[in-house]
């Protein structure tokens, strides 16, 4: 069971706050206030129930060395704005600066540390380093589901110095993965795309164990196409990952998992937006094709396929959808996936960089159930690892 801070005692306390303020910057000004918005639920609990709040988080990668470009002030304005209260800021994590700074705060107060990657102990969890942070406060929460599967002194080494809970946008990430793969609804459907297989194949492992159907897209079914016999002339595949594809179909067999492939797609010989291009089988792509989407054949099956789960994981695009009109599958797949979600037909979760951006680019990334921006962290835990920042939340 995780420990959530709605367990803990808090008032009067100092609480320590693991967030995600690693936020896109440009010239010294945030340019996107999402992960500023994820933490807002946590930092309201915590002051209305008389914390006082000490905000940890890392940005960049300074390896260890106090770069300016790095620094975690420039977070100030906007999120202070966002809190409609001043927030403070110590000009380092641990040492005399921040102990001052944490000593000094009065209930509801606000303090930023300065980022925790300026110190080498923290990616290397330092049980030093990390004992020092936890000195600072009485209560650890980690907020930040996206760092979640680092075990570093922030995310992990913490939790074994403070009572450690899980915080408000950890829980809903958690929650809604848990139920989306570890207790669905089922009929349980995985749609998985990208370029490469070898990117995911301890993804693709998993999910055929766990799914009752996998709908595999992208680059990479041209891998499993032709570890099928199919000819796909010159698309993107990995030639030496035949018998891996062929493993993984096999897996699926032997788990009663119904494993979907593209039926026929979109092909062209250049790769350039709207090249000159033509619907073909996957049996009829010439050897100087190459095929970059799925074919509208392809896009019903799916759909289909959709219609038939209570339960949808999403992640990785179905074609080339940054390069126009090779983005046709994924957004019809996505709309109709959006639609079953909005009317509460389907649980659609879904999750990876590249996905966001294709189901922005869409338009329905606010239809689907829930959309994790965690990236790795999101991968992992599709791929049934351990993340290192949940296990230390979870009840002994």
């Amino acid at each position: 069971m995780l420990r959530r801070i709605e367990d803990a005692e808090v008032d009067g306390k100092r609480v320590l706050v693991r967030v995600d303020f690693n936020v896109p910057m440009r010239e010294g000004q945030v340019t996107d206030d999402t992960r500023l918005k994820a933490a807002l639920p946590t930092i309201a609990w915590l002051r209305s129930h008389g914390a006082k709040v000490i905000l940890a988080a890392h940005f960049g990668r300074p390896k260890g060395a106090r770069e300016p470009d790095m620094s975690l002030r420039p977070v100030l304005a906007p999120l202070s704005e966002l809190l409609a209260t001043k927030v403070l800021f110590a000009e380092d994590c641990v040492g005399e600066s921040a102990e001052r700074a944490a000593k000094a705060l009065q209930t509801g107060d606000v303090l930023l540390l300065e980022n925790t990657r300026f110190h080498a102990g923290e990616e290397a969890n330092d049980p030093e380093f990390a004992a020092r942070l936890a000195g600072l406060a009485d209560l650890y929460v980690n907020d930040a589901f996206s760092a979640a599967h680092r075990a570093h002194a922030s995310t992990e080494g913490v939790a074994h110095h403070l009572p450690a809970y899980a915080g408000k946008a950890m829980e809903r990430e958690i929650d809604h993965l848990t139920a989306a793969l570890e207790a669905p609804t089922r009929p349980l459907l995985a749609v998985v795309g990208g370029a490469k297989v070898s990117t995911k194949l301890d993804l693709l492992k998993n999910l055929v164990s766990k799914v009752d159907r996998l709908f595999v897209g992208g680059a990479m079914a041209n891998t499993f196409l032709a570890a099928k016999g199919h000819d796909v002339g010159a698309s993107l595949h990995e030639a030496d990952l035949l018998t891996t594809a062929r493993e993984i179909l096999d897996i699926a067999g032997q788990s009663d998992c119904d494993i979907l492939l593209p039926v026929d797609g979109v092909v062209t010989k250049e790769f350039k937006a709207h090249a000159e291009r033509r619907v073909a089988q996957v049996d009829d792509i010439k050897p100087d094709e190459m095929m970059l989407d799925c074919g509208p054949d392809t896009v019903d099956r799916l759909a289909d396929a959709i219609a038939a789960a209570r339960t949808l994981v999403w992640n990785g695009p179905l074609g080339a959808f940054e390069t126009p009109p090779f983005d046709t599958a994924t957004v019809e797949a996505a709309n109709f996936a959006a639609g079953r979600a909005r009317n509460h037909n389907l649980v659609a979760v879904a999750g990876g960089g590249d996905t966001v951006a294709a189901l922005n680019h869409a338009g329905v990334a606010e239809d689907f159930t829930f959309v994790s921006t965690a990236g790795g962290a999101f991968l992992e835990w599709l791929e049934g690892k351990t993340l290192p920042g949940v296990a230390v939340l979870k009840e002994d």
